[in-house]
């Protein structure tokens, strides 16, 4: 039974990517055929008329497709959405809900199952399945059939988001394209609005149409692999050159990791050895690039996994010049959103400067090098937009809603007006906050905030530095560990830690130790396990390598030599005092050790994250040991809450609003003033207007955000009194969901007259 049911939902899968109309009726049949019944259907929930309607059928009456509806409290079916549960009878006619519809001849059926197709909680039809003789249907054909149900809802929610199920139910015909304010759904890339037009853009190469095939000429496909790669390089080589006045070094980099993996020891050298076995060229780059790609896809790090898509782009590349293909000259208009199946960095390449508005990708993740690069560029980008159909959307007008993940095709007047609108209400916004750049992040009343920034790259520094940043909250070090092929050495790290600490002189600069592991690994330093998240991480992988803490501890006392930067070192994942007692001391020694070489620098503060559950509860006790504490509040909510947000089947309950998060928040803030600790945050929920009002009134003394969001909440800071924000907070802590928290919050700063650095949705 499992081997027919893999083949139904595969059949029903490659029928849906020609129609959804067609997958339906295939799975009908195919379901009546496995389970040798007389009658199968699908019943669709049509919101717009309330009813069930007959989609779909073998067995009975198909003139009435599409044109039955039964109500919601109208038969079998209804009472099977109804109670979102199988319904199994031997004997239906004689149910008290049983209703007759003679026109499509079932009265005369009397063994009944039908089950509910549900998807995200919600009831979308019936799966029906009936037989004249007077029998249940056993378990197994029960359990098939909701299995089946379970595969089915995925379906049909993939043709709710292309439209498919809209012009099923109205009975209408033509492109699910062609309807107006098309919404597709994705996760943000990089912020912002992009409007323009589509261009799809295409692999030069297709690795699935090459052949295995055997050669004896191994020296000429060795020449011909070597003239493919070295074609490559040239076109990395330009890539880079290209985009050098607009990338800072650091974004450049991941044009040279391209090219290590084009090193005569990487990539070329595993299809070299191919070669050598009996295969050619092409087939020995197939096997090579595609067995990388699955193991890179294994992994559960979603940086790592994110790393397939650059090997397998290298491929495509060296495999256009192996069948001496090249990429087509597109024409790109002057408004280009670049669209794709897995869009990467080198097919930016190809757009002229200043064309380039938008970037959506059906595959991909915010980690992705093309998100990467996008947020470098300042190009709204939208990636994992998994539903969008690509067939037909060259040269369709486009929306590209960075901020909200979403992708509109075939915008109305209306949307275009309303987006055209909110880019320039931001854009004026943005010049008025301007002149707050110098100014303190200080309450009407007179309460003085510090507004710090997150920062991971170094392009970071001069948006942070241009947008009034007043210190480093956050300072990612794992950053330039992923950049190498090894561990950077500890002069490697000096250096980078001395131009943040040299540009941000005489400010506080906090630099996190080294935090890897969950969703962040090395190429180099592979952490296997079956859960990352509550693993070996953070704090616990450098207290079991010293060498690497000390030398890292080492690497910042010294870049702080001679500067008045006050240098603070924090501690990623704490969960316990002695992790903090024995890191402190392995600071202290590495301080230690730098005096003894002369060098002119101050004893850094050392201060602990609060990010697990363990730590808030223990909030006030290691405030006595450290300098400061500051709550990861990411980390915190994904753990309160029991909450991966990167997983999109419970993305929607990561809500930093949380009436639990809030309350470990504010018990953090009261650990830490009845300590006399200064307590800060660095998260999302500190560069957001209602999460910065709530922390400022719980007392934390510094926010840390992202350098994008501290203008607007510098804004916030600057024209509320704290006064005020207590008084919130105090009605917040008495609410009892997310949603009613927000809804309140965003009443009172827009009476308050701060309406500006409210979200404006398209709704």
């Amino acid at each position: 039974m499992l081997s027919v049911l893999r083949r139904i939902v595969q059949d029903v899968l490659s029928a849906s990517s020609v129609s959804f109309s067609h997958a339906l009726e295939l799975l009908v049949h195919d379901v009546r055929v496995a389970l040798g019944t007389e009658v199968c259907s699908i019943y669709l929930l049509n919101p717009e008329t309330n009813e069930y309607l007959f989609v779909a059928n073998e067995g009975l009456n198909k003139e009435f497709v599409g044109k039955l509806g039964l109500s919601r409290k109208q038969g079998l079916v209804a009472l099977v959405a109804e109670r979102a549960e199988p319904i199994n009878l031997d004997h239906a006619t004689l149910h008290p809900r049983f209703f007759s519809v003679p026109e499509i001849g079932e009265e005369a059926f009397n063994a009944f199952l039908g089950v509910p197709v549900i998807h995200h909680r919600s009831v979308l039809g019936v799966l029906v399945v009936q037989q004249r003789e007077r029998r249940r249907f056993d378990e197994s054909e029960e359990a098939f059939l909701v299995t089946l149900s379970a595969q089915l809802a995925s379906i049909i929610a993939h043709a709710e988001a292309t439209g498919e199920v809209q012009t099923l139910l109205r009975g209408e015909t033509g492109s699910a394209l062609e309807r107006p304010d098309a919404l597709f759904l994705g996760v943000g890339g990089a912020p912002g609005i992009g409007l323009g037009t589509a261009v799809l853009v295409q692999p030069v190469a297709n690795l699935d149409s090459v052949s295995d095939r055997a050669t004896d000429d191994i020296s000429t496909e060795l020449q011909v692999l070597d003239r493919a790669v070295e074609s490559v390089r040239q076109d990395i080589v330009r890539i880079s050159e290209q985009f050098a006045e607009s990338l800072p070094a650091e974004e450049l980099a991941l044009f040279d990791a391209y090219l290590h993996m084009l090193d005569d020891n990487a990539l070329p050298g595993d299809i070299r050895e191919r070669i050598h076995q009996g295969h050619w060229a092409q087939g020995a780059l197939k096997r090579v690039i595609v067995e990388h790609v699955r193991r890179f896809e294994q992994l559960e790090d979603p940086y790592l996994r994110e790393r397939g898509a650059d090997i397998k782009d290298l491929g495509l590349r060296v495999l256009g010049y192996l069948q001496d293909i090249r990429a087509r000259k597109s024409h790109f208009p002057d408004d280009t959103i670049l669209v794709g199946d897995e869009v990467t960095p080198s097919m930016l390449a190809n757009i002229p400067a200043g064309k380039l508005k938008g970037i959506v990708s059906v595959k991909g993740s915010a980690n992705s090098h093309v998100s990467i690069l996008a947020q470098a560029l300042d190009i709204p980008a939208v990636m994992g937009a998994i539903d969008l159909p690509l067939s037909n959307i060259d040269n369709q007008s486009m929306i590209v809603d960075g901020f909200y993940g979403e992708v509109f095709l075939n915008p109305s007047d209306q949307l275009l007006e309303h987006f055209e609108s909110q880019i320039a209400d931001e854009m004026e916004f943005a010049s008025d906050l301007e002149t707050l750049r110098d100014l303190p992040g200080i309450t009407l009343d007179g309460h003085r905030i510090g507004l710090y920034v997150n920062i991971g790259l170094t392009a970071d520094i001069s948006r942070s530095l241009d947008r009034g940043a007043e210190g480093v909250g956050l300072f990612r070090t794992e950053v330039p560990f992923m950049t190498k092929e090894r561990f950077p050495s500890e002069e490697e790290q000096r250096l980078i830690y001395r131009e943040h600490l040299e540009a941000f002189e005489p400010k506080i600069v906090t630099m996190r130790t080294l935090d890897i592991g969950g969703d962040k690994a090395l190429t180099y330093f592979p952490i296997q396990e079956d859960n990352p998240f509550l693993g070996w991480r953070g704090i616990r992988v450098t207290l079991d390598h010293p060498e690497i803490f000390v030398v890292q501890a080492r690497a910042m006392i010294k870049a702080s030599a001679g500067l008045n930067s006050i240098l603070r070192i924090m501690l990623p994942m704490v969960s316990n005092l002695d992790e903090v007692l024995e890191a402190k001391a392995l600071v202290q020694r590495a301080y230690r050790e730098v005096l003894e070489e002369r060098e002119d620098v101050r004893e850094p503060l050392v201060g602990v994250m609060i990010e697990v559950p363990a730590a808030v509860y223990q909030a006030r006790l290691l405030a006595r040991h450290v300098d400061f504490l500051a709550v990861g509040s990411n980390d915190l909510t994904q753990y309160m809450l029991a909450v991966d947000r990167n997983n999109p089947r419970v993305a929607g309950l990561f809500r930093e609003t949380h009436p639990a998060v809030l309350a470990a928040l504010r018990e953090v803030a009261r650990a830490a003033h009845a300590e006399n600790t200064v307590v800060g945050i660095c998260g999302e929920l500190a560069g957001t207007p209602v999460g910065a009002v709530l922390l400022m009134a719980m007392g934390y003394y510094v926010l840390s955000m992202n350098a994008t969001n501290l203008p607007k909440v510098k804004w916030v800071i600057r024209n509320i009194k704290r006064s005020d924000a207590r008084r919130m907070l105090a009605r917040v802590l008495k609410m009892n969901t997310s949603d009613e928290i927000q809804a309140y919050m965003r009443e009172q700063l827009t009476e308050a007259g701060l309406g500006r650095v409210i979200p404006s949705y398209h709704a």
